[in-house]
């Protein structure tokens, strides 16, 4: 049973609009949730969790505030079993030692990378106040900026290697950053690029950059500010900029937005968003787009126009997937086109939350948002209550139910119009969405209950071998030279994390850590859910009999992967991140 926090839930124990101490709490509140997940600690009879460290020689104390059965947890202060204050940059080294086996290089990096997001979340809590909202702001913008702390399962969320102080002001989501694009000039025999727009992809992007003068016959590429900077240093790049091949043109055109990716564009007025390289490394990976990646997005689009669309609206006409039409990349001398991304990579991203769109008459005005930014509590306001608890609330009043029953009928909402579509794509046509919080936008009415949504992420689009050639009656072969076209036993896994533990679990988790609703019962409720699916599905959606009555569940875990150092954008598929086996809560919830 999970425990029921008071309406006004904070981050842990810290003195009031301190940022330096809600910054440490919020770290540290992640260190050990990780810990717990991924070592199977259990939960303390006596409220206090103690972690003996003998690699150390010391017990790290802190006491219990929330106990949750998602992994939720919720811990006062820590301390060393002296007494001593156990800042988050201690306690990262601490447990890195344990985990490392003396490996000196590993603690260190760990300990510099949380250092690093907790500095970047002070930041954020110190300066946000003070930032003027960005022009233009749209409610898809508004979640988008709205994850100051970022994953709660994650021990180094807002890292951002690379960013100066200066630079983090600028372009962050969370500070309201915007920015002119870059723009360099290319000869068509160093570029590469694909389209299905409906208009020849250079003319659209000479009306993004506000038509720069460029040398004839030379096509525009946009990069990053940041990313256009750091390759006027990289030699392959050098190279063809000093023999003539490429050109740097400098900004040019109206401002754009960083999503909550910082490397996703966003302008209110603009027809696309630009996913652009990026080569900072953010949480665990360098954020630069490889070919292909490029190749899955604009596959996955000409299959949606072939008749997947049609298919997906006829029985989920309210969730849709976000397109990626078009891409263009730089070739430079001696890379492999194929699979390195060159750093002057560019995906071509439909926007459906253009300002411009006009609403029917008569339709009801709907807003989305990144599911991530509904459930993050926000300790840059004086409540620090998510912007999902303050709609949940609302709606209780409005409909004079309880908050724990008003959420339960959110949450189950939610699982009709957004999960089931999800999971119905993976049992009917063999496509797996990897919908994890940030992937996933909610789409709700004008009361705030969910309608629907969208999936977006040319990384995430799994192609099980047992069941995608129902794809094949529009596009044959689709999906087997996508590098994401893998045993259905690997596709669960990653489905079984992304959409069962993150999204479905994370979202139950932020409901009760919130004080919203009891766990349990909405462990109940989705394992209900699930048995329907699972009726309705039969042996094609094994995943969903696996979530409701698997003892264990696969589980990435997050400390580990960055404590060994891996890139989740590199190696074979298979063996990206680390995952260990954690207790299913669903199954335990029904017992």
């Amino acid at each position: 049973m999970s425990m029921t926090l008071p309406a006004r839930a904070t981050t842990g124990h810290h003195r009031p609009g301190d940022p330096a101490a809600i910054a440490d709490a919020v770290t540290t509140g992640n260190l050990l949730r990780c810990w717990i997940r991924e070592t199977g600690t259990p939960r303390p009879t006596d409220g206090i969790l103690r972690l003996r460290l003998p690699a150390s020689g010391t017990t790290l104390e802190a006491p219990v505030i929330h106990w949750s059965p998602t992994g939720h947890h919720r811990f006062g202060r820590a301390r060393l079993h002296t007494g001593t204050k156990a800042p988050a940059p201690l306690i990262a080294s601490l447990l890195g030692i344990e985990i490392a086996a003396g490996d000196p290089t590993s603690v260190t990096d760990l300990t510099s990378r949380v250092t690093d997001s907790a500095h970047r979340i002070e930041q954020f809590l110190r300066t946000r106040p003070h930032t003027p909202t960005t022009p233009g702001t749209t409610p898809f913008l508004d979640t988008e900026q709205a994850l100051i702390t970022g994953h709660p399962l994650h021990p180094t969320p807002k890292s951002r290697e690379g960013l100066s102080d200066t630079e983090t002001a600028h372009y962050s989501p969370e500070l309201h950053g915007h920015f002119p694009l870059h723009w360099f000039a290319a000869d068509p025999a160093v570029l590469h690029s694909d389209t299905a727009l409906g208009q020849p992809l250079q003319d659209l992007l000479a009306e993004l950059a506000g038509h720069p003068t460029a040398p004839p016959g030379t096509h525009l590429v946009p990069a990053h500010p940041w990313q256009a900077h750091d390759l006027l240093h990289r030699p392959a790049i050098r190279t063809l900029l000093d023999d003539g091949h490429l050109h740097h043109l400098g900004p040019s055109g109206p401002h754009w937005t960083p999503t909550s990716s910082v490397r996703t564009l966003y302008r209110p007025d603009a027809p696309v968003m630009l996913k652009l390289s990026l080569g900072i490394r953010i949480t665990n990976s360098r954020r630069e787009n490889n070919r292909t990646e490029l190749r899955r997005g604009l596959a996955v689009h000409r299959l949606l126009d072939a008749g997947l669309a049609h298919a997906l609206h006829t029985t989920h006409p309210h969730f849709h997937i976000v397109r990626d039409p078009a891409w263009i990349a730089v070739d430079t001398p001696g890379t492999t086109t194929a699979t390195t991304p060159t750093g002057l990579d560019a995906v071509i991203r439909d926007n459906p939350f253009r300002t411009t769109t006009p609403t029917p008459p008569g339709a009801p005005r709907t807003r989305t948002g990144c599911l991530a930014g509904l459930l993050a509590e926000r300790p840059d306001q004086t409540d620090h209550r998510s912007r999902l608890a303050h709609l949940i609330q609302h709606l209780a009043q409005r409909t004079g139910q309880t908050t724990p029953r008003t959420a339960r009928a959110w949450f189950t909402r939610y699982l009709d119009t957004v999960i089931t579509p999800l999971l119905w794509l993976y049992a009917e046509y063999g496509l797996g969405l990897e919908a994890h919080q940030q992937n996933t936008l909610v789409t709700l009415d004008t009361d705030g209950w969910p309608t629907g949504g969208h999936y977006r992420d040319n990384q995430g689009y799994y192609f099980s071998p047992t069941r995608s050639q129902a794809l094949h009656q529009w596009i044959p072969g689709a999906g087997r030279d996508l590098g994401t076209y893998v045993d259905d036993t690997v596709i669960d896994e990653r489905l079984g994390y992304y959409i069962g533990i993150n999204n479905i679990l994370g979202t139950i988790g932020a409901l009760g850590s919130q004080g919203l609703a009891d766990e349990t019962d909405l462990l109940a409720e989705t394992d209900r859910h699930l048995a329907g699916l699972a009726t309705r599905h039969g042996n094609r959606l094994t995943l969903a009999t696996t979530l409701r009555e698997a003892p264990t569940l696969r589980c990435k875990a997050n400390l580990l992967t960055r404590i060994h150092g891996m890139d989740e954008l590199i190696g074979p598929l298979e063996n990206q991140s680390v995952y260990v086996d954690i207790p299913n809560p669903i199954a335990e919830a029904r017992r």
